[in-house]
């Protein structure tokens, strides 16, 4: 109870601030999940769903009337989102874009290539997925992240997109058109993909320019994301792509295969200091691209450790 100014007692609010938290904390792991999907970064996902919060206490009621507080809360993690990605396409961050001057790849969750972590993988989000999503318009990310992935309905994100929910629902159509036509189902099973994992620090490790030749496909691609303000690093072809691995050679002693996303990479931690993740997808058995993240604040964010530890949660 508050004593109101004739000297009486007036009712307490409804829910106590520690009280809110806790609901608020128990959607947490969902919301992180969303604007993961959203964005591909998780320094980027933990400001939205910090962001989300601060909205919560800011509100009119302190949230005391909302009844469906999960609901509300991804759906605001989602404006926030599209925010963000409306300020990305302001600033031309395309990194996709031929000769974009930075290429940025995906944040992706790495975790010990141990056979007991292996029925996580089926819940994990690709790679590949992430980069088909940085492709679409934030509109279309929002409606199919929210719509297809978390069930959101067209009539609760139509006020987001500021579209009606007939347009919305075509937005989601089009995004999901676009996704099935970029992320074909795997035709390499698991255990190929870490075979030839360990087959590319075998090749590097000796100098082996035809092992690692055959181990790629002819169109494979590498991309290289060093962090902003660095020049962009694309290079294509089988030969092109086994003759940088000279660099990754010098590397390859400290140097494990992990699982990454839904799929296989290889973490470089020269006297324990994690430096480098590489991603590598497959067409047929070979590698078709391989991404590097080696931008030392993302490495941090994504808590990639050495020895690797599994982590905690699962995006």
């Amino acid at each position: 109870m508050t004593q109101d100014q004739s000297g009486g007692r007036s009712p307490a609010p409804s829910r106590s601030v520690a009280g809110l938290a806790a609901r608020f904390e128990a959607e947490r792991g969902r919301l992180r999940s969303v604007a993961y999907r959203m964005l591909g970064s998780f320094s980027e996902a933990e400001d939205a769903v910090q962001e989300s919060w601060l909205r919560l206490q800011r509100s009119a009621d302190g949230g005391d009337a909302v009844e469906n507080l999960g609901g509300w809360l991804t759906t605001v993690v989602g404006r926030i989102c599209l925010d963000m990605l409306r300020a990305r396409a302001s600033r031309r961050e395309d990194p996709f874009e031929a000769g974009a001057a930075e290429t940025r790849v995906p944040d992706v969750v790495v975790r010990p290539a141990d056979p007991g972590q292996e029925a996580e993988l089926a819940d994990s989000v690709g790679l590949a997925l992430l980069v088909v999503l940085d492709t679409l318009a934030p509109a279309e990310r929002l409606a199919f992240v929210l719509h297809d992935m978390f069930a959101v309905p067209f009539e609760e994100l139509a006020p987001v997109v500021a579209r009606t929910p007939a347009a919305t629902r075509q937005l989601a159509s089009r995004a999901r058109r676009r996704v099935r036509g970029a992320t074909a189902p795997a035709t390499t099973d698991l255990a190929r993909r870490r075979e030839v994992a360990e087959a590319w620090l075998a090749a590097t490790r000796a100098g082996d320019f035809e092992a690692l030749l055959a181990l790629l496909d002819p169109d494979v691609l590498l991309r290289v994301d060093a962090g902003p303000g660095t020049a962009s690093k694309l290079v294509r072809g089988a030969r092109e792509v086994a003759g940088q691995a000279t660099y990754f050679g010098q590397l390859v002693d400290t140097a494990c295969v992990a699982y990454a996303g839904d799929g296989v990479g290889i973490v470089q931690a020269p006297r324990g200091q994690v430096v480098s993740v590489l991603v590598l997808t497959f067409r047929d058995g070979r590698v078709s691209g391989v991404d590097i993240i080696a931008d030392p604040p993302r490495l941090a964010a994504m808590g990639v450790t050495w020895p690797l530890e599994p982590r905690q949660e699962r995006l």
